[in-house]
C-alpha cells in the first residue's frame, strides 16, 4: 500500500488545499479507492473544517493539518470507512453522526426512505415504525419531510441504540419532530403490541447478506456484523418482519422492506405467498438492481390465498 511521506513535500511551510487533495487522492487510488480523488476533498474538508463546495476557497493547510490529512487518509487506504473517520453520513437532507458499533446508511437505503415518504405524505397524522433502525437514518429521515407524522424507531443493539439516540437528540435539538426510540428484536412476536393493526407505513432496512457472501473490507471490518448478514440464505429477518408487517399495518397500510440483490424474486414471493397483502412490487435501485420491496396490507385487512402475483417496478 502506498504511503504519504511523514510531512509537506515543500518543506514545512504551507500547503494549498489544491495540492494536499492530489497528494491524498494518489494514495488513495492506489489503495483501489474507486472514488478516490472525491473521498480526498471530503477528507481535506474535514480537517479544514469547512464545507467540500468551499475548498477552492479555503486557507492553506498548516504543518498540524497536513499531519492530520496524512493520518486520515493513511487509514482510508487500510480501508476504514470514510464516514469512520469523518464521524458523519450524509442521508436525504440528513447529516447523521456514525461510528464502530452502527451500520452506516447507504445511498440505495435512500430510496426507500423516499418510498415510505411519499406513501404517508398527505395522510392525517400518519404513524411511521422504522425497523432495525440503526443510526435511525429512515426514521429521521422520515420525521424531518413529514412533520406531522409519529416515527417509532426499533432496535436491539446497544451500540446501535446509542448512535440512534445521539442522531435523534441532534435532529430534534435542530427542530425536527422528535421521534420515539424502542429497544426491541424485530423477530418478536408481539412486536409493538399496542400498535396493532394502526401503522399506517412500516419500513425496515434488515441484516440481509446471506452467512456466505464475501464482502467488501469497508463492511467486513467495520459493519456490525448483526446489521449485515440475515442467515443462510439472508432472509432469516426478513421473513418474520414480513409477518408482524401484516399484524402491525392497518387495512390498506404501506409495507416496504430492503433485500439483498440475490433476492429480487424471493422478497416479493415472501409478501405474495404470506396471504395478508395485495400490490406486491419489486423495485430496483438506480444501478438496476433489485434493491427493495413493498405492499399494501389488505384493504379488508384479511388474509388472501397464497400464490399472488407481484409486479417489477423501477426506482
Amino acid at each position: 500500500m502506498s504511503t504519504l511521506p511523514q510531512h509537506p513535500p515543500e518543506g514545512t511551510g504551507p500547503v494549498r488545499p489544491s495540492a494536499a487533495v492530489a497528494r491524498a487522492a494518489r494514495v488513495l487510488a492506489a489503495a483501489g479507492i474507486g472514488s478516490a480523488r472525491a473521498e480526498a476533498e471530503l477528507l481535506a474538508a474535514y480537517v479544514l473544517g469547512v464545507p467540500r463546495g468551499r475548498l477552492a476557497l479555503a486557507d492553506d493547510l498548516d504543518g498540524d493539518q497536513v499531519a492530520r490529512l496524512d493520518e486520515v487518509t493513511r487509514r482510508r487506504a487500510g480501508r476504514e470507512p470514510l464516514q469512520h473517520l469523518t464521524g458523519r453520513a450524509g442521508f436525504r437532507h440528513l447529516d447523521l453522526s456514525v461510528g464502530p458499533g452502527v451500520f452506516v446508511p447507504r445511498p440505495e437505503t435512500e430510496l426507500l426512505a423516499g418510498w415510505g415518504v411519499e406513501q404517508a405524505r398527505g395522510l392525517p397524522d400518519p404513524v411511521v415504525v422504522d425497523l432495525c433502525s440503526g443510526s435511525g437514518a429512515i426514521a429521521l429521515a422520515v420525521a424531518q419531510e413529514l412533520p406531522e407524522a409519529r416515527v417509532i424507531a426499533v432496535e436491539r443493539s446497544p451500540a446501535a441504540l446509542a448512535w440512534l439516540r445521539r442522531n435523534a437528540a441532534e435532529r430534534a435539538g435542530a427542530g425536527d419532530r422528535p421521534i420515539e426510540v424502542v429497544e426491541a428484536d424485530v423477530t418478536s412476536p408481539d412486536l409493538l403490541a399496542d400498535l396493532v393493526g394502526r401503522v399506517d407505513v412500516l419500513l425496515c432496512n434488515p441484516p440481509y447478506v446471506p452467512d456466505a457472501v464475501v464482502v467488501p473490507p469497508e463492511v467486513a471490518g467495520h459493519d456490525p456484523a448483526e446489521a449485515v448478514f440475515g442467515g443462510a440464505d439472508g432472509l432469516a429477518v426478513i421473513r418474520p418482519v414480513v409477518a408482524r408487517a401484516a399484524t402491525l399495518l392497518r387495512p390498506g397500510g404501506a409495507f416496504g422492506v430492503e433485500h439483498d440483490d440475490t433476492h429480487g424474486s424471493a422478497v416479493p414471493g415472501l409478501l405474495a405467498e404470506d396471504g395478508g397483502f395485495s400490490a406486491v412490487t419489486e423495485h430496483r435501485d438506480l444501478a438496476g438492481r433489485p434493491r427493495f420491496a413493498t405492499a399494501s396490507r389488505r384493504a379488508d385487512g384479511q388474509d388472501a390465498s397464497t400464490g399472488a402475483a407481484w409486479q417489477t417496478d423501477s426506482s
